[in-house]
């Protein structure tokens, strides 16, 4: 049985999180996974909100977040990205549905989340899949 996928990509820095949009979609068919739902926000704060739409449907499995949040001059980067993955965590348990994080950042530059984006969609795709595997033991 395919675990089934729902994912979320932020929009902002889409430059970088495209590529991460395919590179997740190309590794979860490889792992037996299929992403069944894709929903695009504006930035990785909104991630949240389409994350617990998406955990709420029955026919997902799990979920998986992709963002880069780049560093600016001011905290603001640190802000959205701590306030962000702090939620998915909470969204994560209230659901009971694993959450494989994807989101670059925060003091990330943009070099960085360039060379970072193909691992960190792979991971947390594997992380997303791997969960599902494990909380069908417990």
């Amino acid at each position: 049985m395919r675990i089934k996928i729902g994912l979320v990509v932020s929009d902002f820095n889409d430059e970088i999180t495209s590529k991460m949009e395919k590179y997740a979609e190309k590794y979860a068919d490889s792992l037996n996974a299929e992403i069944v739902k894709k929903v695009n926000v504006p930035g990785v704060f909104e991630i949240p909100f389409a994350a617990k739409n998406l955990l709420k449907e029955k026919k997902i499995n799990s979920l998986v977040a992709l963002g880069a949040v780049i560093q600016g001059d001011t905290d603001h980067d640190i802000i959205v990205a701590n306030n962000a993955v702090q939620k998915l965590m909470e969204l994560s348990l209230h659901y009971n549905k694993p959450v494989g994080m994807g989101i670059i950042g925060p003091r990330a530059t943009w070099q960085q989340a360039e060379e970072r984006a193909e691992e960190y969609a792979k991971r947390a795709v594997k992380v997303a899949v791997e969960m599902v595997k494990a909380s069908r033991t417990l």
